[in-house]
């Protein structure tokens, strides 16, 4: 079978085409012809050796998310049959309940091989379903941030008539408003661009704020918000201090990127003298996957994403894209019958 996979060294320049032996299914297993993928940050920080020996050994096949076709299943296979499209689960051994240290050691893409790969065979228990108005596409860009965006969404509580902040327009940024307003929420989203605030309007964010006219985009915030105040902030950019003096006494910081740098500062006397709770977010379970995809379903909730290669050989310039911030929502791509 055809394989993208890095080899030699890491690096983006050493991620060519290959070919491994088709696999073949246990009792237990199914075989999935990939059909899309798409692409997170991490999966740049990956290819680049960025994660040590979290990332594997080489040759590693690259990136964590994807979609396709079941296409052979083990004898005693139960939760999906051939034909069903599903979705590979981000870590292979988080089940249910919260994060736990072995989930690194589940991940796909690095640690375990990722999705780039015509037939990809994984465990029954490492699947979920795809809604079935989901294109192949749609469907690769939920594991990662559209389970990162409901976890924070769903665990930091959010109920009707809250206000929800969330940072870019992105896929987590984007995925966290789908599911804020599903949860009745009215949705502030920022950006650095017009269009894309425009973009963003379009989903369903209720007010925008553009962070270059309003550089204290906080202060803006919170005159959006009224008394009642901002209930919950999705922090992608990792600029904590505006997000703590932004949300209210009592309120919630969802911590889930860090693209304005690895350091931040944080105002600690804030956080405890306002009660504001922290918590940082890494996609969820199977479990949280398989009521995320329901809640999906149900709503006819549609991802917004881009598709920018037509075939597996196009990952590189797919990958190196994610760093380029141009993007709304996800960037992926699709294999076609290999």
């Amino acid at each position: 079978m055809k394989v993208m996979e890095i080899r030699d060294a890491w690096g983006l320049e050493n991620l060519r085409c290959g070919t491994r032996p088709d696999p073949v299914p246990g009792e237990f297993d199914v075989m999935i012809e990939m059909q899309a993928a798409s692409v997170n940050y991490r999966d740049l920080v990956m290819v680049r050796g960025g994660y040590g020996r979290k990332g594997g050994q080489l040759p590693m096949i690259p990136v964590s998310d994807g979609a396709g076709k079941v296409v052979a299943v083990g004898k005693s296979v139960t939760r999906v049959k051939t034909g069903d499209m599903v979705c590979p689960n981000f870590s292979q051994n988080w089940f249910a309940g919260p994060f736990h240290e072995n989930v690194w050691a589940g991940m796909l893409g690095g640690y375990h091989e990722g999705v780039l790969q015509q037939f990809m065979l994984l465990p029954e228990m490492g699947v979920v379903k795809a809604a079935p108005h989901l294109s192949a596409a749609a469907a690769a860009s939920l594991p990662c941030a559209a389970l990162t965006a409901w976890s924070a969404i769903a665990d930091g509580g959010v109920k009707p008539g809250d206000t929800v902040l969330t940072q870019g327009t992105g896929g987590v940024s984007l995925f966290a408003l789908q599911f804020a307003k599903m949860c009745g929420a009215r949705v502030i989203v920022t950006s650095s661009s017009d269009d894309k605030l425009k973009r963003a309007s379009s989903m369903g964010a209720d007010e925008t704020i553009n962070y270059k006219t309003f550089p204290d985009w906080q202060k803006r915030a919170r005159e959006i918000a009224g008394p009642a105040g901002i209930d919950h902030v999705v922090e992608l950019a990792g600029e904590l201090d505006q997000s703590v003096k932004a949300v209210k006494a009592g309120g919630m910081l969802s911590v889930i990127g860090v693209l304005a740098g690895p350091s931040s500062t944080l105002a600690l006397g804030q956080v405890v003298t306002r009660a504001i709770r922290l918590q940082g977010v890494t996609a969820g379970s199977l479990r949280a996957f398989e009521d995320m995809m329901r809640a999906i379903e149900v709503h006819r909730i549609e991802p917004a994403f881009s598709v920018a290669g037509q075939q597996m050989e196009d990952a590189p310039s797919v990958i190196a894209a994610i760093s380029e911030g141009s993007h709304f929502g996800k960037i992926c791509m699709e294999f076609g019958r290999l």
